[in-house]
């Protein structure tokens, strides 16, 4: 794509690698404010021919992007065009993305590998082999295999180069956008790929809490019906049911005589009785002896 600007000011490298500063490694300590506008331009309209070329409502690319994100972008020049002042031939932009895959088994998978989120060649610059340099010198900059990465919604003509320039041809079915290969899967450590646990059941039963377990553990020293400890009497029923605080858990099932009062306050006579249950008591006996 040729510009109105002097692209070899904008980008000295045949191969130009810009993040969120927008400014080429070289050139970040003599940068121009004149030249980032420049620069601007350039992305913008570069992220502007992708959409139009992959049929998409708006570019995924563009230079206020790449500054909020931590993105990067790789820029192919041929220097020699337009009268020495250069052209643009296209750009790659790739970042590390956190995802949720599925391998060959159905398994899901939490990665976050290095990911081609944006790919493009000019029109009149395709099948001369420039996709292909631009995209190995991404790999040997990164030192990966092209197997090893997920592609963002690759369109059909991407899939096409990726098939015939590395040999990525069987794909792992993916439920988002992401597309991946089988070597994906393959060489990699626990620490790059983990296997993300499956969600717990609705309703699913939580911990005792410290009153509950406190129950529990009473109930475990009550005596074991409907058998006596060995060498020990036969306790009486009155007795099981005081050290037991589970209803119905008598063998006798003998009915009990339960005063209210201890109904109430569930066996504590020996303990001091709180004012308001005293005033109930009153109460109730007042009420007891009215005419």
């Amino acid at each position: 794509m040729a510009f109105p600007l002097d692209i070899n000011q904008l980008f000295p490298e045949r191969v130009t690698l810009l993040d969120q500063t927008l400014v080429a490694e070289n050139r970040k300590s003599t940068e121009r404010p004149d030249l980032l506008a420049h620069i601007v331009t350039v992305i913008d309209e570069l992220g502007r021919a992708s959409a139009k070329a992959q049929q998409l409502t708006t570019p995924i690319t563009s230079a206020s992007k790449l500054q909020s994100q931590r993105h990067q972008l790789y820029l192919l020049k041929d220097g020699d065009s337009n009268r020495g002042h250069g052209i643009v031939v296209g750009f790659l932009k790739v970042g590390y993305k956190k995802l949720f895959l599925l391998d060959r088994q159905g398994v899901h998978i939490e990665a976050e590998p290095l990911c081609v989120l944006d790919f493009y060649i000019a029109e009149n610059f395709q099948r001369h082999g420039y996709g292909s340099e631009l995209f190995d010198f991404m790999l040997q900059h990164k030192n990966l295999e092209p197997a090893l990465m997920a592609y963002d919604r690759p369109s059909p003509k991407f899939l096409s180069f990726l098939a015939k320039n590395y040999w990525l041809t069987h794909s792992v079915p993916q439920v988002n956008n992401f597309v991946v290969f089988e070597g994906f899967f393959l060489n990699r450590t626990v620490a790059q790929l983990r296997k993300v646990p499956l969600k717990k059941p609705d309703g699913e039963i939580k911990p005792y809490s410290v009153m509950e377990r406190e129950v529990v553990n009473q109930e475990q020293r009550a005596l074991s019906w409907p058998f006596p400890p060995p060498h020990s009497p036969q306790q009486s029923v009155s007795s099981q049911s005081s050290n037991s605080l589970s209803g119905g858990s008598s063998p006798s099932r003998v009915p009990l005589q339960v005063s209210s009062a201890s109904a109430v306050v569930g066996n504590r006579d020996d303990s001091p009785q709180s004012p308001l249950i005293e005033r109930c008591r009153a109460r109730r006996t007042s009420c007891c002896h009215l005419p």
